[in-house]
């Protein structure tokens, strides 16, 4: 038996009725058997600042990277603003790439989805994102990728995903995830 595999689930927006909340919500309701994904809430994680760095991670910073290595991987869930990946989702990278010698995100599997009401999704705050991860080290899942659209149109009221193609490429992403997330999982003791 495979041991199951843990994903922790970051989205870039700290609005309660953010899609890509909705969106993270909807992925680890899709997730296949032996996945899971934890959702980690950045509303705890300040600002980087070196300063506050040099005096020791603020609780919220600690919790999210413990969480982090506590995880087989990462589903950053990224909103798009004026063209690139807002602040709350870069302010995150920063603080789990520090220190370079032992950045939480060293050598750890990632995966990037996100959802907008625009006709290109989030293509180009994804893309700055995984420019983000070469840095960090992390292994960035290539393919498939998932660019919600229109988003405002496939979630109801209550921020539930019904749009059926896109809840069916959803569940396919998250499957290609776990997979990807195994191949760089050290192998357990009597596994």
């Amino acid at each position: 038996m495979t041991d199951p595999i843990r994903i922790l689930g970051v989205a870039g927006s700290l609005r309660r009725g953010s899609i890509n909340r909705a969106l993270l919500a909807a992925a680890a309701e899709l997730t296949p058997e032996g996945v899971s994904i934890e959702i980690f809430d950045l509303a705890d994680v300040p600002l980087y600042n070196g300063d506050v760095e040099a005096a020791g991670d603020p609780a919220g910073v600690a919790a999210f990277k413990a969480a982090i290595r506590a995880a087989d991987g990462v589903l950053f869930v990224t909103p798009e603003y004026n063209h690139g990946v807002p602040g709350v989702m870069k302010n995150a990278v920063d603080w789990a790439s520090r220190p370079p010698s032992d950045a939480a995100l060293s050598g750890k599997p990632v995966g990037i989805i996100g959802a907008s009401p625009g006709q290109t999704g989030t293509a180009r705050g994804q893309s700055q994102l995984r420019q983000a991860f070469e840095f960090t080290n992390s292994y960035c899942l290539p393919q498939p990728e998932i660019l919600v659209f229109r988003a405002h149109e496939k979630f109801d009221a209550e921020g539930r995903l019904v749009d059926e193609a896109t809840r069916k490429y959803l569940a396919r992403y998250v499957a290609a995830l776990a997979a990807w997330v195994r191949r760089f999982r050290p192998e357990r003791p009597g596994g």
